[in-house]
């Protein structure tokens, strides 16, 4: 048996193992479209802040502050479905179970981190602290990619630090805590969404 052939075999060998262990059917185009989601969430959020304040007195209590908290679940909602149509519709192309093992360990994964950052953002909102709930959701959202990563492509683990990254950045500049919260779930997202898709989708 030729070099070629040990190495054909080692390959099979790696993506069987790959297979069996991590749920690999992500789909780009969901990130990319979570990302734009996220930039019209945002949007409509800074038009009713901006719309409803005085001068440079902002306004971000009452009906506002509650409208602003739906469009988050709905933007949130959004991504969620459609990275499950998505990632099914990819999951059935590719032949590949989309509730097995790997899929439940990668869900778990991702969730703890990200229920749990949810719940003290909503404790942290109630104490009428907001300039830290946008570094606090990225670093939360971030840790609960870079907790998935291990039963999933690889690759998500780096937009985790990224939201990391400017998280612990918004916490220290509170001030930009909506313009980071920006980058990271809508611009980061079309990009890494872009980038996904061409490495993965288009084979």
């Amino acid at each position: 048996m030729s070099n070629e052939d040990y190495l054909k075999d080692i390959s099979e060998i790696k993506d069987l193992m790959n297979k069996s262990s991590r749920f690999i059917s992500l789909s780009g185009l969901s990130g990319i479209l979570a990302g734009i989601y996220a930039l019209i969430g945002a949007a409509i959020a800074y038009w009713l802040v901006i719309s409803y304040s005085y001068g440079t007195l902002y306004i971000f209590h009452g009906w506002v502050f509650w409208t602003c908290m739906s469009v988050l679940l709905m933007v949130a909602f959004l991504s969620a479905v459609t990275g499950i149509i998505l990632t099914t519709r990819k999951a059935k192309k590719n032949e590949e179970k989309i509730w097995d093992n790997s899929s439940k360990r990668l869900l778990f994964n991702f969730l703890v981190p990200l229920v749990v950052g949810g719940i003290y953002c909503l404790i942290i909102l109630s104490q009428g602290r907001y300039g830290q709930t946008g570094g606090l959701m990225l670093i939360f959202y971030g840790l609960a990619l870079v907790s998935a990563s291990k039963y999933s492509l690889g690759d998500i683990k780096y937009l985790g630090y990224i939201e990391i990254i400017l998280g612990l950045i918004a916490s220290y500049y509170p001030g930009y805590g909506f313009w980071l919260w920006v980058v990271g779930f809508g611009i980061m997202h079309i990009v890494y969404g872009t980038w996904m898709h061409f490495k993965y989708d288009r084979k």
